[in-house]
């Protein structure tokens, strides 16, 4: 069965590669990510930094990609408000990322609420993201059992 919030992250993910970027962590590489951008090491006036990544990309894409970043919040948040139960969207969301995280691992759900910028006092508010919680943890399990 398909996992809707997988399918929208794959897609989210294909168009941000689509923005011209690259990623250094020495200055050997930085002087080979500006060459492909045809620009000189000393050219970091007509560059931005991605916060916490390593992460380059031209100036001139920075409207593009901040609209883009915030389409795709709005895709999220849309899907999850859509999802009137919990057991569709955000179950999938939970359950996607409970197993990026090795949840069945460790039984801490802690990464997969930072990774998805959720706080405890947001699944306590809302009915739908906690028992989409619930479900999905319960399920992680089932599944490991069934195999």
């Amino acid at each position: 069965m398909e996992n809707a919030y997988k399918t929208m992250k794959d897609k989210h993910r294909k168009e941000f590669g689509d923005i011209p970027c690259f990623y250094a962590f020495n200055d050997e590489q930085f002087a080979e990510g500006m060459a492909k951008f045809c620009l000189l090491p000393d050219d970091t006036d007509k560059i931005f930094k991605m916060r916490g990544t390593g992460g380059f990309y031209l100036r001139t894409d920075a409207i593009r990609l901040f609209d883009m970043i915030n389409r795709h919040e709005k895709e999220i948040h849309n899907a999850i408000y859509a999802d009137i139960t919990g057991e569709g969207f955000i179950y999938d969301m939970f359950s996607h990322v409970l197993s990026n995280h090795e949840y069945t691992i460790i039984g801490d759900v802690e990464y997969t609420m930072d990774s998805l910028d959720l706080t405890w006092r947001d699944i306590e508010k809302n009915y739908r993201l906690r028992h989409g919680l619930e479900l999905a943890k319960k399920n992680q399990y089932e599944h490991i059992e069934a195999t």
